[in-house]
């Protein structure tokens, strides 16, 4: 792994946890941390080692508490449409990865930062997280995919209450209203994202990669083209090395041996 400035990663059995390390400005979100986001993506997704991301803030009050104002303060309308499309670009490739991506809100989660979290394939929050869309109180809107993720997380409703009013959630009600998977104490934040991690790399890696592809591209369209794309990975699928180990173990009632990966 390559050093880096605003992050730190660290990796153990197939998981690297990934952490900003802006403690001073919240973890807040500049031009080098993306850039160094984007590096630290394509060089996990490209090492063979590495099966599982967890997305973490240092320090104790925040994940990520936004983007650096300092910077969009000095932007102009095309400069700023600019950055919007290098955040969405970056967190799309969060998304989109063929593993499974856990944030650990570890505290403050707002702005970009929620936006980030929401990027990632589940959430897990600590009991003193706190989320929240606050552009609109600094003449903003939601730039890296906030007013797209929200309403297909929480409702169109609930969405644009969130960002409307600007004002910050609760962990236990960002667990009510389905932006965070699990609330845990502090203590257990990255233990709980390591082991329903290790949950999800004990099937086949085969089956993970094609379930977030079907449920990433499917939710873009019709449903009926979304029961298309099933359709084809689920022949995909049923064309692998791991269906064959996986069904063949089932059989022998003895726990699959997945190699595909």
């Amino acid at each position: 792994m390559h050093e880096f400035e605003t992050l730190t990663l660290e990796s153990e059995q197939g998981v690297c946890v990934l952490s900003f390390n802006r403690p001073k400005a919240l973890n807040a979100l500049n031009r080098q941390t993306l850039d160094e986001l984007e590096r630290a993506l394509i060089q996990a997704e490209s090492d063979p080692r590495i099966h599982g991301l967890i997305l973490t803030g240092s320090g104790e009050k925040a994940f990520v508490a936004g983007a650096d104002i300092k910077e969009l303060a000095q932007l102009d309308a095309d400069a700023a449409r600019k950055v919007a499309q290098r955040g969405q670009s970056v967190f799309s490739r969060i998304e989109n990865l063929p593993m499974p991506v856990i944030a650990a809100v570890n505290g403050f989660c707002l702005g970009g930062g929620c936006e980030l979290a929401m990027s990632c394939h589940m959430r897990v929050a600590s009991e003193t997280a706190r989320f929240g869309q606050p552009e609109a109180k600094l003449g903003l809107i939601p730039g890296y995919g906030g007013t797209q993720r929200l309403p297909r997380l929480v409702g169109r409703g609930r969405a644009l209450e969130i960002i409307l009013s600007g004002d910050m959630v609760s962990a236990q009600e960002a667990l009510r209203i389905g932006l965070v998977n699990h609330v845990v104490p502090a203590d257990q934040l990255i233990p709980r994202c390591r082991q329903l991690l290790e949950s999800i790399l004990a099937n086949s890696p085969t089956a993970v990669r094609h379930t977030i592809e079907a449920v990433n591209k499917g939710s873009q369209g019709s449903l009926e083209e979304g029961l298309a794309l099933e359709a084809a990975l689920f022949g995909l699928s049923c064309a692998s090395e791991d269906m064959r180990e996986g069904t063949q173990a089932f059989l022998e009632k003895r726990k699959p041996r997945f190699r595909s990966e």
